[in-house]
């Protein structure tokens, strides 16, 4: 009898054990996030900075989130709340997350503000910010001290991941089964400011030290995964087999900024390397993104997970699964293309919140495969923009089954236009697609408007010639790719998917289609249509 307990106990070890946890799986475009051992997609939005410090705030969120029609909430994990003294921890506010997303059906992303949210240290807890003797500051090239903790200092590091351990040893304990919790974002941008580096005497330390004997080996053995601007440098000083970092690289602020990278990415995976070693989340950094012409440092946050340093991030900090960029400069496009990678999948975690966030919701899911999308302060916007992306994730949501088989089978597309761009082409399934903004239509309501609102669209062939579209704002013509033959709509259909099938609702065959001659989803109206295509001579 006495043994029965253990065995019991034993028992359900196993039981957790077996539970398949979250997981990245596949690579690039067809890569997808699993959750409880199926394809997820993140319909996602981030809380605003301090919305999730009290038990009190969190308990106002869930009505304005279900109105979004999110899966998933992006919300803080405070180090300086979570643990007020050290080695006391309080779990108040991350269980009130953790159970207001249970009953409201919603997945959680927590983001560790840690030693670093964008960049400086202000969500550390008052007893490492009232000890700079202990927990050393970072400081500029003047020596002026920062409220940034140097990543140099060991204490510093060890107690951000004493807190970080902790936290994925409660979410293991709490939540293993359940799988409430999908993903961890360890840090918040990081970067060193004002500066490309430190120059902490820990730092100037570490400058002055040979260059890390991981870094040389990546140099020597496979330097095309590291940043080729590197690469360059290393082989303008003569490809030396070991030196400081000036010795190596040359000096200059590339070279500072290089420093700062590779040591804010070991920093960051020690820290996802201790907290897998007891809770094997998939983890990610994201990136507060650089402008054409601003220097590292003084210009933007100098070191973090940008697309010119990335294979010193990749080489440096293997535990980290994804690295991400956050968005609030132009160029959507192509920081999309620089983050999206073989060994890379796209997951956008942060945008600002305007109107054009819906369509890039279904580009970024149609055109790179993203795993999710994820708008800023989702918390305390309304009106238009809040409305589009509710209409956007409507659909997504409906859809995610067959985008997920499409995704797989590589035949899932793309469409996103703002003012500036009008018409995309795509081939899919034997066909050639034109996709132009719905403004191009001369009837279209605001079609004489100068500034013309974002618009976009997903494409997925469901059979050889069966085609399903989502979105709004998009007009497509067909060609076909067979030399002396023609496309045509043989049937067009407005409905829904629902139960995991085609729900037809309205035959499309007349002016909705300009009798034949395009597919169209108005502007305006977030809708799905089905279309079977045939060729003649």
């Amino acid at each position: 009898m006495r043994g029965r307990p253990v065995v019991a106990f034993l028992l359900f070890g196993v039981a957790l054990a077996a539970v398949a946890q979250p997981r990245l799986v596949g690579e690039g475009p067809r890569a997808a996030l699993e959750v409880a051992g199926r394809p997820f997609l993140i319909l996602g939005g981030e809380l605003s900075n301090s919305a999730a410090s009290t038990v009190a705030d969190i308990r106002a969120l869930w009505p304005r989130l279900r109105r979004l029609n999110l899966n998933t909430v992006l919300a803080p994990v405070y180090w300086e709340v979570i643990e007020p003294e050290p080695g006391r921890y309080d779990w108040r506010a991350v269980d009130a997350l953790i159970e207001g997303a249970r009953q409201n059906g919603l997945r959680l992303i927590l983001l560790w503000f840690g030693a670093y949210k964008n960049s400086m240290s202000s969500y550390a807890p008052e007893w490492v910010k009232l000890d700079p003797q202990r927990y050393p500051r970072a400081r500029d090239a003047a020596g002026v001290p920062q409220e940034i903790l140097t990543p140099f200092a060991p204490a510093n590091r060890e107690a951000d991941r004493r807190a970080f351990v902790a936290l994925l040893r409660h979410l293991a304990e709490r939540d293993r089964r359940r799988q409430t919790v999908i993903m961890v974002q360890v840090e918040n941008e990081v970067g060193m400011l004002p500066s490309a580096r430190d120059h902490h005497p820990l730092a100037e330390r570490a400058y002055r030290a040979p260059v890390p004997a991981a870094l040389m080996a990546r140099l020597r053995e496979t330097p095309e995964r590291l940043p080729e601007a590197l690469v360059k440098a290393w082989r303008a000083q003569g490809s030396p087999e070991a030196g400081d970092w000036e010795t190596v690289f040359g000096p200059g602020e590339a070279t500072e900024e290089a420093f700062t990278a590779w040591s804010l990415a070991r920093y960051v995976d020690a820290l996802a390397a201790a907290g897998k070693a007891v809770h094997p989340l998939p983890m990610f950094v994201n990136a507060a993104l650089n402008r054409p012409g601003r220097r590292p440092g003084s210009g933007y946050p100098s070191g973090g997970p940008l697309p010119h340093l990335y294979g010193l991030w990749r080489t440096a900090a293997p535990h980290i699964d994804l690295l991400s960029p956050d968005f609030y400069t132009p160029r959507f496009e192509h920081w999309c293309d620089a983050y999206s990678r073989p060994d890379n999948p796209l997951f956008i975690p942060e945008h600002h919140f305007d109107e054009s966030v819906g369509a890039k919701a279904l580009f970024a899911v149609g055109h790179y495969g993203a795993l999710g999308f994820s708008p800023f302060s989702v918390d305390t916007v309304d009106g238009a923009p809040a409305a589009e992306l509710a209409a956007a994730y409507a659909l997504l949501a409906a859809l995610e089954a067959p985008i997920h088989a499409a995704r797989r089978a590589g035949r899932l597309r793309g469409v996103w236009f703002d003012e500036a761009l009008r018409e995309r082409r795509f081939v899919l399934g034997g066909y050639r697609f034109t996709a132009r903004h719905d403004y191009t239509l001369g009837w279209s309501p605001g079609a004489a408007e100068p500034d013309w609102p974002d618009s976009g669209a997903i494409v997925m062939q469901l059979g050889p010639d069966d085609f399903l579209l989502a979105g709004q704002g998009v007009v497509f013509t067909v060609e076909t790719l067979e030399d002396g033959r023609r496309a045509g709509i043989l049937r067009a259909e407005a409905g829904r998917w629902v139960g995991g099938a085609w729900r037809a609702e309205r035959r499309l065959n007349g002016d909705q289609t300009h009798q034949g001659r395009h597919l169209r989803l108005p502007y305006g109206e977030w809708g799905m249509q089905r279309a079977r295509l045939y060729t003649y001579e």
